[in-house]
């Protein structure tokens, strides 16, 4: 990567975030909130706002309905002058993901429901306005869930599509979709968690670094880099030039997980595009993702954070 490189990052399941915190929420109980937030996000906007925090602009792509699309784009511009908006509009409903923060108990619940946009017609105009914009300072991220099924190669035709249209590929998913990605040998970097990495090679991996390291060398012939993130335990990351572990020093509340490995992904990026070392550009990864688990993204500077937050990193063999 260099500095010219236009980081565009791509959404098939976009989402509408809706936080509730509050103070011991169980079942069965009728509580008032303390704060409610709503954002558009989904894995793959959630790594642009990442980097926007960190001052570093992109392009947001992908589908959006339609029927608040300028809703998205006014909020987007609002709080996140430095991404770029250029999605996709889609017939459907975009979904909401729903997280309920108990912040007494230092304990959340994740609710999903399932993306509708995706079908042939719009994955072939968001494919027909991916292509415009790509060259070979491009970077594609494909982030978050991605349609099955008789869908499936839609989805892989479209991002071979922007591999030939002179971009890398970065993919951040799981299931069908990341294993047949991967078998086209068209990605660069890939960032499952363990289970995700388990799955992939059909394998019972050990969650340590040794295990975890021999397991992503497998997959080198296919990719050039193998970011696993491993919650509390940090990031291992793995090339052909070797491979590095990596966690962060200290204690603090847990604001939220969620995001986190979003914000490793776009910390790992923005360092590499300022020419800094794989290695390094992990302990810059790691920082972003503790600051987010620490919710310091919220009302403290990028400088600040990456100053504050310590990492230790180690080769591992």
């Amino acid at each position: 990567m260099s500095t010219k490189t236009k980081i565009i990052t791509v959404s098939f399941s976009p989402a509408w975030d809706i936080t509730c915190r509050g103070r011991n929420l169980d079942w069965g109980s009728h509580e008032y909130i303390d704060q409610q937030t709503i954002r558009p996000a989904g894995k793959a906007l959630n790594v642009s706002k990442a980097l926007a925090w960190m001052g570093q602009r992109s392009t947001a792509t992908g589908l959006w309905a339609a029927q608040d699309y300028r809703q998205m784009q006014k909020a987007v511009h609002s709080a996140w002058p430095l991404i770029g908006v250029k999605m996709t509009a889609a017939a459907g409903h975009t979904r909401q993901n729903v997280t309920v923060v108990d912040t007494a108990n230092d304990r959340d619940m994740h609710l999903r429901n399932k993306s509708t946009l995706a079908t042939r017609s719009s994955l072939r105009r968001l494919k027909a306005d991916l292509q415009p914009r790509l060259d070979k300072n491009s970077l594609c991220v494909f982030a978050g869930a991605m349609p099955d099924g008789e869908l499936l190669g839609d989805v892989v035709g479209l991002v071979k599509g922007c591999e030939h249209g002179g971009a890398k590929i970065l993919v951040d998913t799981s299931g069908p979709a990341l294993r047949e990605l991967v078998a086209t040998g068209c990605v660069w970097l890939i960032k499952p968690n363990v289970n995700e990495l388990r799955e992939l090679l059909g394998e019972q991996i050990a969650d340590n670094p040794a295990g975890l390291a021999g397991a992503a060398r497998e997959l080198l012939d296919k990719v050039e880099i193998v970011l696993v993130s491993r919650g509390k335990k940090g990031a291992l990351l793995v090339t052909a030039h070797g491979a590095w572990r990596g966690q962060c020093r200290g204690r603090r509340r847990i604001a939220s997980t969620v995001g986190c490995g979003d914000y490793l992904l776009a910390g790992f990026l923005r360092a590499l595009k300022e020419g800094t070392r794989p290695d390094l550009a992990l302990a810059t990864g790691l920082k972003a993702a503790t600051a987010r688990a620490w919710g310091w993204h919220e009302a403290t500077s990028w400088s600040a954070a990456r100053r504050r937050t310590k990492v230790e990193l180690s080769r591992v063999s």
